[in-house]
């Protein structure tokens, strides 16, 4: 159960949005110097802009928890219509597609199939909301100069925590077209937790559409969190700047009682929140303060609650996943 939340979370922590800014167009037909953007915000509005309506591709390299892993990546562009497409280089060999709320995953040895629905999610190389204000309560934004990223100029933006319960980030955007070209997420201590860099892209006039194979089973619907009433947990309070984006009921892979997943975002960050029944099923991890636990950047900490098991998962620090559970109640 936990490899399973944790795939579909690393592919949420893979992730794009927004109007046309009002230089874009000078920004695709050519470079310019980082004088000419007006701040960071504005950096990142052009980024979200270019990511929706351009098609590029190129080679990207994830590094996660000191393991590199090299993936074809395109993005298409029809009829306003956006689909992303990894393809990985190095085995275990698979396929990711998204594109309308949907992540399809398919496994090359056994030609397994693994279908999710993700609404909230809108890129595998940067998730932005739709309303750049929303980071405001959390982060402050700068622009931080120059530099160069498989010998393309770019820009670099700076995402900088207000506190110690989010990570920071960088972007280095291409000065030519807006795209971001690297991307760094750094822990607590200045280290870095997660990188997603370009070595080499193209930006092309249309690319197609991936077909993927149709699925065996057709995902139930989830459910979003406008209503999160639904979700049979609440929460007494929250971290500052996060709020319930995402809910849904449906069973995950192999089990056969649904469970509720309850997503939170401060805009930038995002928590994933399991309930399932435990089925006399003792807690993989007791209550105590050092129960938070890791696997590559994802910190997270489940407990029993009554008849159920509360897990918590996010690309946050130890203390936030802690935070949020212990603040998790039964309705």
């Amino acid at each position: 159960m936990i490899v399973v939340k944790w795939f579909f979370l690393i592919l949420s922590v893979l992730s794009t949005v927004t109007a046309w800014a009002e230089n874009l167009p000078s920004l695709i037909s050519g470079s310019h110097s980082a004088g000419q953007l007006q701040n960071g915000k504005q950096a990142l509005k052009n980024m979200v802009t270019a990511m929706q309506t351009l098609n590029y591709q190129g080679t990207v390299a994830f590094l996660r928890d000191g393991k590199l892993e090299p993936m074809r990546y395109s993005h298409a562009v029809n009829n306003g219509q956006e689909q992303e497409h990894l393809l990985s280089l190095n085995s275990p060999l698979r396929e990711v597609v998204r594109e309308t709320g949907k992540v399809s995953c398919l496994y090359k040895a056994t030609h397994q199939l693994v279908v999710d629905q993700r609404p909230f999610e809108r890129s595998f190389l940067v998730n932005m909301p739709a309303d750049l204000a929303q980071l405001d309560a959390a982060y402050d934004i700068e622009m931080q100069g120059e530099e160069s990223v498989a010998l393309l100029p770019a820009n670099v933006v700076a995402i900088k925590p207000k506190d110690g319960l989010r990570y920071g980030r960088k972007i280095w955007l291409s000065q030519q077209w807006a795209l971001p070209l690297k991307v760094e997420v750094y822990g607590l201590s200045g280290e870095i937790v997660e990188e997603r860099l370009f070595t080499e892209l193209q930006v092309k006039d249309n690319l197609p559409f991936i077909a993927m194979p149709p699925a065996t089973n057709t995902p139930p619907a989830a459910t979003n969190a406008t209503a999160p009433q639904q979700a049979a947990f609440t929460f007494s309070s929250l971290p500052k700047g996060f709020t319930e984006v995402f809910f849904s009921r449906q069973p995950i892979h192999v089990a056969e009682q649904p469970v509720d997943h309850v997503l939170l975002s401060d805009g930038l960050a995002s928590v994933s929140i399991y309930m399932e029944p435990r089925n006399n099923t003792p807690p993989p991890v007791n209550n105590s303060t050092e129960g938070v636990q890791t696997i590559d950047a994802i910190n997270f900490f489940s407990h029993a609650q009554g008849n159920y098991q509360i897990t918590v998962m996010g690309e946050v620090p130890p203390e936030t996943i802690r935070l949020i559970a212990d603040n998790v109640r039964l309705r």
